[in-house]
């Protein structure tokens, strides 16, 4: 080991040398990192489910997951780099039981160090410019590829990689020099990022390489990572509620947040930059210019009641102009736009016009320590989706979409509390331990909080507890189930504490999310690769072949056990023909969903190809083939509402292009604020949503029917729907 170790310092000073760049200071590792992993490891080979021995053959894995993690596209390292660190492979398990952590450090320093050199030659070919008039082709998809073998190989890489930002901003109308001032800018604040990072990035990236070569959903958490996990999991923080990002060496305001400290205070706006914060009112002022983001969030948070003092330079003002000193006092800080939420859509039929609640739940979220407590007014999914429920029924809807999309899980609890809304009282899902126990997971509350018609609808983002809610629904007959297949994520993972463990008074050793179990639908089947399926499948926007737990070299098996004793609470097997062929005469007719039906194919060609013109031309013929296509669709919306003119954009489709959405090819720190993709997408939730409108007429055909058929409603509503007169 040490033989290597002075190999790969040797290589380092070399490249560095010959390319004439300054050294930078190696990362090394902590000592309490080097104990963390011996403990990690131990935890793994014990506690996980399958626990894997750290041996020669977890270590190839640990390694080749590692090398992934910082060069997945093969665009960094050159093939000697690979080969001379290749000698660890069958290494690392016993560094890391010798708590030495030289080896992942080195690997890491030369990565940083072969960062350094690609957007410095990047910069480099700025001053140039590029011919467009050639006929090659970038190829964005090397995650299959050889490394390079030679520095000029791995140079042509990074060349067409600039001539493509650099067409992206030409298309988009920027001159040359602006171009190149915003792509040298670009590069340099990625030369900028690299420098800040530190031994927890190196140990934060290793050990989730370690965790995630053990089985996809194992994880390993360092403190600040925790401390993410734990806002996601309870939707809620101490802070002044405020949205940052880095602009220019800048922490810059990106939105405020509603009835936050900062938003009441009136005193600060979008775009605004944070230079200075400082700890309570007497406290000095401490300059966070050019610092890491996440070491600016974590000096602005705190407890709660305390205050916050912030130097702040004016969005308006310039770079001299005149700072002023805000304090703030800091408050608990809902996140609500991760928190389930309600709509209704009306859906005409004839004369009448149905009434269909959704409810659009983005995770199974629960403030796991406050109802440890005893809070009687934690926040959980299941709380919200119950209040929601009754204030939909105070609305009368006739049915209920429960919009499972891009929701990859949570609470296992969460899933069967909620399940529980929608049945009577019953087993929801089964967990197998690694010694083969089964235990059923069962809603034991009595009654409904709906009985009346209802749909899921999901994609194949909708993961774990999002496939143990709809799993439970299709087994028990409780609604129809439609979308894309799910993501086939059928394991149990579990949180240890490692600072608890160590009764480690600060946060230093971070979490381990472990998988500790299966779990299995009430019928004795499994998620697990398979997913859920569904009842009426839409047109596949997503790529089914390359997302999913299929996709992975080292998920779990699919099983299946014996089933648990369940009550179906309807059969849909009468409704549901009935329902697929009303939604394929509509797929045939209605203008909406042809062109999603076209995107989907539009979708899956493009899927197919790797690489992307470099050739202006060519490029700009692509782009005016998909603005005539928009104006295609925009003429026929017009037509369609008898508004000649009406509109700039058709009715969206996945791969319409809105105007507003054409490729400016800017990074989102490089956009107006106000004018970034999350600020986009917040303005698309507000636009129809092609799949949610299908699902409510889908549903509508639910209501439609069975109030036209009185035995038809008796088996696929629960009884108590249809002793209240539901639907």
């Amino acid at each position: 080991m040490w033989l290597l170790w002075s190999l790969l310092w040797l290589l380092c000073l070399s490249e560095a040398s010959a390319l004439e760049l300054p050294m930078r200071t190696p990362l090394t590792p902590q000592q309490h990192q080097a104990s963390t992993a011996k403990m990690v490891a131990t935890l793994l080979s014990r506690y996980h489910y399958s626990a894997p021995p750290l041996d020669d053959a977890l270590s190839v894995k640990v390694f080749d997951h590692y090398l992934e993690s910082l060069d997945s596209e093969r665009v960094l390292f050159l093939q000697r780099d690979v080969d001379l660190y290749s000698a660890a492979r069958k290494r690392l398990d016993d560094a890391i039981l010798a708590e030495d952590m030289r080896v992942p450090f080195a690997l890491f320093n030369t990565y940083r160090d072969r960062q350094i050199e690609r957007y410095t030659y990047s910069r480099q070919l700025l001053k140039a410019g590029f011919d467009f008039t050639e006929k090659e082709t970038l190829d964005y998809d090397r995650k299959a590829a050889d490394w390079p073998r030679t520095q000029e190989e791995l140079r042509d890489l990074w060349r067409k990689r600039v001539k493509n930002d650099w067409l992206r901003l030409r298309l988009a109308g920027q001159k040359d020099d602006a171009i190149r001032t915003t792509l040298d800018k670009r590069y340099e604040g990625f030369l900028s990022r690299i420098d800040k990072t530190n031994a927890s990035d190196v140990f934060q990236v290793f050990m989730d390489a370690y965790a995630t070569a053990v089985d996809p959903h194992t994880n390993y958490l360092g403190p600040r990572a925790s401390e993410e996990f734990d806002i996601s999991m309870k939707l809620s923080l101490v802070g002044i509620g405020t949205v940052l990002q880095t602009r220019d060496e800048y922490t810059t305001i990106r939105e405020l947040v509603p009835g936050g400290p900062a938003a009441l205070s009136g005193k600060l706006k979008v775009g605004d930059r944070i230079v200075g914060v400082g700890q309570g009112t007497t406290a000095p002022v401490t300059e966070v210019l050019g610092w890491r983001l996440d070491d600016v969030v974590s000096q602005i948070r705190g407890k709660l009641d305390t205050v916050v003092v912030l130097d702040v330079l004016p969005g308006d003002a310039g770079l001299d102009g005149k700072r002023k000193l805000i304090q703030l006092t800091r408050k608990k800080i809902s996140i609500e736009e991760q928190a389930a939420r309600k709509t209704i859509i009306e859906v005409k039929e004839g004369a009448s016009v149905r009434k269909i609640g959704v409810i659009t739940l983005p995770s199974f979220y629960e403030d796991f320590e406050a109802r440890r407590q005893g809070d009687k007014e934690f926040r959980s999914a299941s709380r919200d989706v119950a209040r929601l429920l009754g204030e939909l029924k105070k609305d009368k809807v006739d049915g209920v979409v429960v919009d499972l999309r891009n929701n990859g899980g949570g609470s296992l609890r969460q899933a069967v509390e909620i399940t529980g809304l929608f049945i009577d009282q019953g087993p929801v899902v089964q967990q197998r331990d690694a010694q083969g126990k089964v235990v059923v997971e069962s809603d034991t509350r009595p009654g409904f909080a709906w009985s009346g018609p209802m749909a899921v609808l999901i994609n194949r983002f909708s993961a774990s507890a999002s496939e143990i809610f709809a799993a439970a629904i299709q087994d028990y007959g409780r609604g129809v189930v439609l979308g894309e297949p799910s993501f086939g994520k059928g394991t149990v993972q579990t949180v240890v504490s490692l600072d608890q463990l160590l009764k480690s008074e600060k946060p230093v050793y971070g979490e381990v999310k472990l998988t500790v179990a299966e779990f299995f639908r009430v019928n004795g089947d499994t998620t697990q690769l398979r997913g859920v399926k569904p009842d009426i499948a839409f047109p596949v926007l997503s790529d089914i072949e390359h997302l999913g737990e299929s996709s992975f070299d080292n998920a779990l098996p699919a099983i299946q056990i014996k089933p648990a004793s369940f009550a179906p609470a309807g059969e849909l097997d009468g409704l549901i023909p009935d329902l697929r062929s009303r939604y394929q005469l509509r797929l045939g007719s209605d203008r909406a969903l042809k062109r999603l039906n076209e995107d989907a194919d539009e979708i899956a060609a493009l899927r197919k190809r790797t690489t992307v013109s470099l050739n202006e031309a060519e490029r700009r013929a692509e782009r005016d083939a998909q603005e005539a296509r928009q104006k295609q669709r925009a003429a026929e919306d017009a037509r369609a509402s008898g508004k000649a003119g009406a509109g700039k954009t058709a009715t969206r489709g996945a791969a319409a292009v809105d105007p507003d959405d054409a490729d400016d090819g800017l990074l989102d720190s490089e956009r107006p604020a106000g004018q970034t993709r999350t600020d986009k997408a917040k303005k698309k939730r507000e636009e129809p949503d092609v799949l949610l409108t299908e699902s409510a007429r889908i549903l509508s055909d639910e209501v439609s029917l069975l109030k036209g058929d009185a035995r038809l409603a008796a088996k696929v509503l629960p009884r108590a729907a249809v002793t209240a007169g539901n639907p």
